[in-house]
């Protein structure tokens, strides 16, 4: 079974070989960063909060085309028209997140309902990726149909590579649709990105597409987007659709240098704020949490409507990432494939599933009630993860014996507080926007999990060889690592050959298992 599948994907594997992307290169500053989570947090944690300031200064230079599509969300709104999201994975939940955003700042009627995210597979991909979804472009054209997109309407689309089909196809296909040209942002070089996937060269040459390159150079963590890639996107976009009313508000001059508009402001006040930040606070919480692994334990990150949405996007992130159980699914109790996830999100003020589902959203969750994908990805399914107060009980009867640790974070006013395991830390948030606050936390649990996973050996060096190869992409970047680990050890192997290894593994291999360093097993024993 495993031959005809690999041959399958390797008659499509040139439109997936995405090794000369920056986004999939390993960062020069954290070659060693798996050996400094074990043994030198505070250099970890100093490298990381460097790359994440880079990432910041980098949106300055972009100022300018940031503020044209402030001008165009206006131009949109004044006119009647909504402001549709979109993305895949880490990108689709950043989409989700300004989308919630929008709806806390904006619960006057003539706006509230303005701006609409989806992401690949619906929001039950908030919690675990619909694989066949992100690599079909039709797909993404017909949920950005099915939520109602007219000629009067704007796509901002967002794809951490520049190459993602679902995008790709939701992005053409409003640009056939509307009479506003759709955005397109990403975070490779054109030259590059051109060179290697030809439906990337397809959107760049697209007149009627306006594109926006957002390039921050390789990921901390080797093809983990949800890191800088994602901080990039979400704080470009954010920053257009909370500043929509900057094109009336500036001078031409300032209009073309973006240095005096409050748009280029609040940036700046973010990257000081971030620059002054002393993160060495992390280092008792890694410890803490990765601790609770070590011994067998779960962990409860407890959160309010205030920031929900970004600590459940960090949470179910490191499944995929770092081959973890993601969140379980309730109604999978019984089933051979029910396995607890390491930590789980939870709502101590909601007490149904539905009512969790209404606070991380501002509103009630879509889900695809498509013919034949109704048990995967419909509502029914949806609210089998239940986020509610009742997740507590439930972990209690099928857990019985374990440890759970409760991480609380929660904002009072102007600070905001996390706690773990008797480890507890205030910290003044000094007059940032709820963009911003969105932002450092981000970036702050970015930082937390990643070092986590380090200390629990689930990467060597920057290398992901924990990656889960749930979609074409990833399964390239599966035969990338394992090619790139026999080479260091002087073997030399076609890709052809690996890709056969690779998906032999693939049929026994356990959510939770090294799906890089197996293939390279395998290979070695040969």
């Amino acid at each position: 079974m495993y031959q005809k599948k690999a041959q399958e994907f390797l008659q499509i594997a040139p439109q997936f070989n995405l090794g000369k992307l920056l986004t999939e290169a390993q960062h020069p500053k954290t070659l060693n960063l798996s050996v400094l989570a074990q043994q030198d947090l505070l250099q970890a944690l100093d490298i990381l909060h460097e790359i994440d300031l880079d990432t910041l200064a980098i949106l300055r230079k972009k100022l300018n085309e940031v503020l044209v599509m402030a001008q165009d969300i206006k131009e949109t709104l004044e006119q009647g028209g909504r402001i549709f999201l979109d993305g895949c994975g880490a990108t689709g939940r950043l989409s989700l997140a300004l989308e919630t955003l929008w709806r806390e700042l904006h619960p006057e009627p003539e706006l509230h309902e303005r701006v609409i995210a989806f992401m690949a597979g619906g929001d039950i991909a908030l919690i675990k990726a619909v694989e066949e979804f992100e690599d079909l472009p039709e797909y993404g054209a017909r949920q950005l149909m099915e939520l109602g997109f007219s000629t009067n309407d704007l796509l901002i689309s967002t794809t951490e590579g520049g190459e993602t089909p679902f995008v790709i196809g939701a992005t053409e296909k409003a640009a056939e649709i509307s009479v506003r040209a759709p955005y397109f942002l990403y975070c490779n070089p054109d030259e590059i990105l051109a060179e290697c996937v030809e439906r990337s060269r397809r959107v760049i040459d697209n007149e009627r597409i306006r594109k926006l390159n957002l390039t921050v150079g390789p990921m901390a963590i080797s093809g983990s987007t949800r890191m800088q890639a994602t901080t990039i996107l979400m704080l470009a976009v954010g920053l257009a659709l909370f500043h929509y009313e900057e094109g009336q508000k500036t001078t031409p001059t300032e209009w073309r240098s973006g240095e005096h508009t409050s748009l280029a402001k609040e940036l700046n006040a973010l990257y000081r704020f971030y620059e002054q930040l002393d993160i060495a606070f992390l280092q008792a919480f890694i410890e803490r949490e990765s601790a609770v692994y070590q011994r067998k334990g779960y962990v409860f990150y407890e959160a309010d409507e205030d920031f929900a949405i970004s600590i459940l996007t960090d949470t179910t992130e490191r499944a995929p990432t770092f081959s973890l159980y993601p969140f379980e699914n309730l109604q999978d109790r019984g089933k051979a494939v029910f396995a607890p996830a390491l930590c789980y999100l939870v709502l101590p003020k909601a007490h149904t599933a539905q009512e969790a589902w209404r606070v991380l959203l501002g509103r009630e969750p879509r889900a695809l009630n498509w013919k034949g994908l109704e048990k995967r990805v419909g509502v029914q399914r949806l609210y089998g993860h239940d986020f509610s107060r009742k997740i507590l009980d439930y972990r209690r009867e099928y857990l019985p014996q374990a440890e759970h640790v409760s991480f609380k974070i929660h904002k009072t006013g102007q600070e905001l507080t996390l706690q773990c395991d008797g480890v507890s830390h205030t910290l003044p948030l000094n007059g940032l926007s709820r963009l911003g606050e969105h932002i450092v936390l981000k970036m702050l649990l970015n930082t937390h999990s990643t070092l986590v996973m380090g200390r629990l050996g689930r990467y060597e060096g920057n290398l992901m060889t924990y990656v889960k190869p749930s979609n074409n992409k990833l399964i390239d970047r599966t035969i990338r690592y394992v090619d790139l680990l026999l080479q260091q050890r002087g073997i030399e192997k076609s890709y052809q050959e690996i890709a056969y290894a690779c998906f032999q593994e693939m049929e026994t291999i356990q959510p939770d298992e090294p799906i890089v360093l197996h293939t390279l097993n395998r290979l070695l024993r040969k």
